[in-house]
């Protein structure tokens, strides 16, 4: 299924309080949109999913839906390592309007290869809504075999999957032996356009909050055939992309809003924000590429 060739996995705006800031997050809707976001992910890890409650979520996704407005996709963090949970509240967000979920693989309790395609399985099975997979190995500590993606791609509103794995050899494979229409995501904004050049459908970028119509273009020219004006690009974008990782994220994303004068607030605790330093190399990078692609 296509939700679009960028998009975004958008941070969670907070207030001083530390509370959700649907202003905010109006603004911030705009601005992805603007920059050249297709969609928008919902409260997935970027958005701090682990710190937010379930009723938070579903006003978060009632105020995108709204402010959205049909313009682009919305697709809503609605799995977690809880197999009946994730069931529910997927029911609870499909009454929403959301264009579909992502559910990422169970994380802590470790699942085999079974287990995964039997937890996805059965969400599929109580939800009318398309569904991407999440493959997440470095949060989860268990990576989805390209057989287990390709298995669950055969049920029918299994539609897509995003892959953090960083194995372009296992990514190829599931491109290559998927059921026709099922899509691949790049969860990793370094490598958007290697899985273009393999197949790929698009990138589920964090990047793109400060660099998105770069991003942008960047795919644009890929898709045109000026395959070595997007690689020029993409070596540009690349050292952005590593800055935005040197710390967990959200944390230097959110920092290189507010450089940005976009308010998204501060990350909740377990994380904590960058420092002076970090902040200035995050300022140093976004000012080097901006010099670069003027």
């Amino acid at each position: 299924m296509n939700f679009g060739q960028l998009l975004t996995a958008m941070v969670t705006p907070f207030n001083e309080q530390g509370e959700i800031d649907f202003n905010e997050t109006t603004n911030l809707v705009n601005h992805l949109i603007e920059n050249g976001s297709d969609g928008l992910v919902v409260a997935g890890t970027t958005g701090e999913s682990p710190t937010l409650t379930s009723e938070e979520k579903l006003a978060l996704f009632r105020h995108v839906v709204k402010v959205v407005d049909g313009r682009v996709s919305i697709i809503a963090g609605t799995g977690s390592n809880n197999t009946k949970a994730s069931i529910e509240f997927t029911k609870k967000v499909e009454e929403i309007g959301v264009d579909g979920v992502m559910i990422v693989a169970p994380y802590y309790n470790k699942p085999n290869q079974k287990g995964l395609y039997e937890h996805f399985k059965a969400i599929a099975a109580e939800t009318s809504l398309p569904v991407m997979i999440y493959n997440i190995p470095g949060r989860t500590s268990v990576n989805m075999t390209a057989e287990t993606i390709i298995e669950l791609s055969k049920i029918k509103n299994i539609v897509s999957v995003k892959e953090s794995s960083g194995d372009l050899d296992q990514m190829s494979e599931i491109i290559e032996h998927a059921e026709e229409g099922f899509t691949l995501y790049s969860g990793d904004d370094g490598l958007a356009l290697p899985v273009l050049s393999i197949g790929g459908q698009g990138v589920i970028s964090v990047a793109s909050h400060v660099v998105g119509s770069e991003m942008k273009q960047m795919i644009k020219l890929y898709s045109e055939g000026q395959i070595q004006k997007a690689a020029s690009l993409h070596r540009k974008l690349l050292p952005v992309m590593n800055e935005l990782f040197k710390h967990p994220n959200p944390i230097p994303v959110k920092a290189a809003l507010a450089l940005d004068s976009i308010k998204v607030g501060s990350v909740r605790l377990p994380l904590v924000p960058v420092d002076d330093e970090a902040c200035q190399s995050i300022s140093q990078c976004l000012e080097d590429f901006r010099l670069q692609v003027k």
